[in-house]
């Protein structure tokens, strides 16, 4: 019943347009229960870059989309000694700037702070990211925005190829 309650009140305090700007895209996403998010951010060392006064958009994987990684990906991710690989992937899924939904249906690509795009596509009234299905848009947070995606992100591999 607790649990019930408690989940009521931090659904009420997102929908409410004042309290969600009021907290920073990290705990906007914590208060949401992007668990899996939270765990990689601060395993990234991302916490406080996006918890800063940057204005960001984050594309939010929910829990469900990291569980549907492949077995021993997200525990890979998590380890200390591979700090690099989840801040490549969760730079992915940040662009700079606030990207509110009316501006992202009027993209084609957006830039990410991973240094690589990510495509942009409006199909049957869905607005996807890659292959990434936008499920909720324009959670507001006081430096930014999230919107939540049902896959998790990946970057293509660049080129290691040396010229002879």
């Amino acid at each position: 019943m607790k649990k019930a309650l408690l989940a009521v009140c931090l659904a009420a305090a997102l929908v409410t347009t004042g309290v969600a700007q009021t907290a920073n895209i990290v705990d906007t996403a914590v208060a949401a229960h992007f668990n899996t998010l939270a765990a990689a951010l601060k395993a990234a060392d991302l916490v406080d870059t996006l918890k800063g006064p940057d204005p960001y958009t984050v594309f939010a994987p929910t829990d469900e989309a990291f569980a549907k990684l492949a077995p021993g990906i997200l525990d890979d991710l998590v380890k200390p000694e591979n700090k690099a690989k989840p801040q490549r992937i969760l730079k992915y899924h940040v662009v700079t700037g606030r990207v509110m939904a009316a501006d992202v249906v009027k993209l084609r690509t957006a830039k990410t702070v991973e240094g690589q795009a990510v495509a942009v596509r409006t199909e049957k009234g869905k607005v996807m990211i890659n292959g990434a299905v936008v499920t909720k848009a324009d959670i507001a947070a006081s430096n930014g925005v999230i919107h939540v995606i049902d896959t998790v992100l990946m970057p293509p591999k660049t080129s290691t190829r040396s010229s002879r």
